[in-house]
């Protein structure tokens, strides 16, 4: 199958971090390592996103690629943009919102024999809710359903469906999704 990419995905500017350790092939395309981002970390992937490695930005739609004088993720390889351990890439989804999230490559290693591929090993805490604000409306949002006496306390745990568990991580059901 060939080398293995484990790689750690956290989302930037939210504290405690929020993080999904993948193996995937070194291969992997960036459109499909975009749709696994997406799964694993719970986003539901309804807006636009975009790959930064070295200074170079791939996008998912020609449109966009164009416009922003990138590439297309539908092309490259992710071998393409990383090539040894420690290097490091920006994924972000939602441009209004802005979740950035840092693609660190930690280790190369030799596909194993009987392990299906890509797979999810390791993560820490739920991913924010789509369309919260970004970071900062995140922020916002929690302390809101924390507080009972917040003014937005119950508007909020409507909009989330009636509880959000902000440490929760699911290891069995990340792989499920991928």
């Amino acid at each position: 199958m060939g080398k293995i990419y484990q790689l750690k995905i956290t989302l930037k500017d939210v504290k405690p971090p929020v993080w999904r350790r993948l193996e995937v092939s070194a291969d992997i395309k960036l459109d499909k390592l975009g749709d696994l981002i997406l799964r694993v970390m719970g986003w539901g992937g309804y807006h636009l996103t975009s790959f930064e490695f070295h200074g170079e930005e791939y996008f998912g739609d020609k449109e966009s690629a164009e416009d922003m004088g990138g590439k297309l993720v539908s092309k490259t390889k992710l071998s393409q943009c990383l090539t040894g351990e420690n290097q490091k890439g920006l994924y972000t989804y939602d441009f209004g919102d802005d979740w950035r999230h840092e693609i660190l490559l930690e280790k190369i290693l030799d596909a194993e024999k009987g392990v299906k591929y890509p797979r999810c090993i390791a993560g820490k805490r739920a991913c924010p809710p789509d369309d919260c604000g970004g970071a900062w409306g995140y922020e916002d949002f929690l302390k809101a359903i924390k507080n009972p006496k917040h003014p937005e306390h119950e508007e909020m745990l409507d909009w989330i469906g009636g509880e959000f568990d902000a440490e929760a991580f699911d290891l069995e059901e990340a792989n499920e999704d991928i």
